[in-house]
């Protein structure tokens, strides 16, 4: 796969198909790319270009801790630096729990560059703020805390990291730990502010502010409620939902093959949703 130096990092990244409109979709958590090939296949069979990528300290790209702004928001404007170099602005952008935070945000702070906003798995409230902000920063401050930049690099999300990409182990050793921690307790922060607000990431007023064709589906699990989509939905301009998921699931996270089991719905939904915006498949 081809790499990008972007603002100084490279990120791994991959382009399905070669014609029709760019789009750009991401997957949850700290997720690989191929976390969210099913639907970049998909999408790409439909008629459009579709970019999959591994955002930093994700994957196959290089580690790199910045403190200047929050993680979505770096995450956002390496994108925008990526879709930029590849000629893809302006791009359909969209994802899935953090992909969804990084597209919404791409859209805020990049609005010329985004042609319509895809959002699934929104997630919101309390239990999803906490929860995540311990499994996203809380614990890398921990093993940090208790045993350097060593304990980082054993940790699962990094261990793997090395492994797709053997000079991160090199870099994060090279990391101040004291500065890894400042970084770590910078994202953390921002993250948990996100509990009182309609979505982690977003207040009403932006979500107010967002004049582009916006498609909206629900997760139902503790952490992506149908009820925070639901919020987003009503408030966004012109925003509509599209719900088709199964009920409500009394876990933590839905498992992966739920959302792979309605992946020719999502893809339908999306395509016909575009088409009625102005975004045609093949055009």
């Amino acid at each position: 796969m081809p790499i990008a130096n972007i603002r100084g990092v490279n990120i791994n990244y991959e382009v399905i198909g070669a014609r029709g409109p760019w789009m750009m979709v991401s997957p949850g958590g700290r997720r690989d790319l191929e976390g969210v090939r099913y639907l970049a296949d998909r999408f790409a069979s439909a008629g459009f270009r579709v970019l999959i990528h591994d955002r930093r300290n994700c994957g196959k790209s290089d580690v790199s801790f910045d403190d200047t702004a929050s993680e979505y928001e770096i995450w956002a404007d390496d994108l925008y630096e990526l879709l930029k170099q590849l000629g893809g602005l302006p791009a359909v952008v969209g994802g899935g729990s953090s992909g969804c935070r990084m597209a919404l945000i791409f859209a805020l702070r990049h609005r010329a560059a985004a042609r319509a906003l895809l959002m699934w798995r929104v997630t919101g409230g309390a239990f999803a703020a906490n929860r995540l902000a311990e499994n996203y920063y809380g614990q890398y401050i921990a093993a940090a805390e208790r045993g350097g930049m060593a304990a980082v690099c054993e940790l699962d999300h990094f261990a793997d990291m090395c492994v797709f990409n053997p000079a991160n182990r090199q870099r994060l050793m090279a990391t101040d730990v004291k500065h890894f921690i400042k970084v770590m307790h910078h994202w953390r922060t921002y993250f948990l502010a996100g509990a009182n607000l309609p979505i982690i990431g977003c207040t009403s007023e932006e979500l107010a502010s967002i004049d582009i064709p916006t498609c909206v589906i629900p997760g139902n699990d503790f952490s992506h409620p149908r009820a925070v989509a639901r919020t987003a939905q009503s408030l966004i301009p012109g925003a509509e939902l599209f719900d088709i998921l199964g009920p409500d699931l009394a876990v933590d996270v839905a498992p992966p093959e739920q959302w792979i089991h309605v992946a020719n719905e999502h893809v339908r939904v999306v395509v016909d949703f575009l088409a009625r915006h102005g975004v045609r498949a093949g055009s």
